[in-house]
């Protein structure tokens, strides 16, 4: 029987109310979290970074440790100082 939690389960443990409460030690949890952060950005827009701090600072106010995080694991890209998003899950 499989008793690994959902992807639901695990973004309801470290995100309470919209905020993130810490993040996961495990890889496979953390790319699940960031996957969840990831889909605040739209496909295909550019980001400064000032638009890209203000995107993640409801989840929480290290915003410098959240970008390095997604941009580490090729959620969003960098380059200029501008960002887009190249990664996670999208609706299509």
């Amino acid at each position: 029987v499989d008793r690994a939690p959902t992807d639901q389960q695990i973004i309801g443990r470290f995100i309470k109310d919209g905020a993130l409460v810490a993040m996961p030690a495990k890889r496979a949890k953390r790319l699940v979290v960031l996957d969840h952060i990831a889909q605040s950005f739209e496909l295909g827009r550019k980001y400064a970074e000032t638009d890209v701090n203000a995107i993640l600072r409801p989840y929480h106010d290290d915003v410098a440790t959240l970008r390095r995080y997604l941009v580490d694991e090729e959620f969003l890209s960098r380059e200029g100082g501008v960002y887009w998003r190249t990664g996670g899950t999208a609706d299509v």
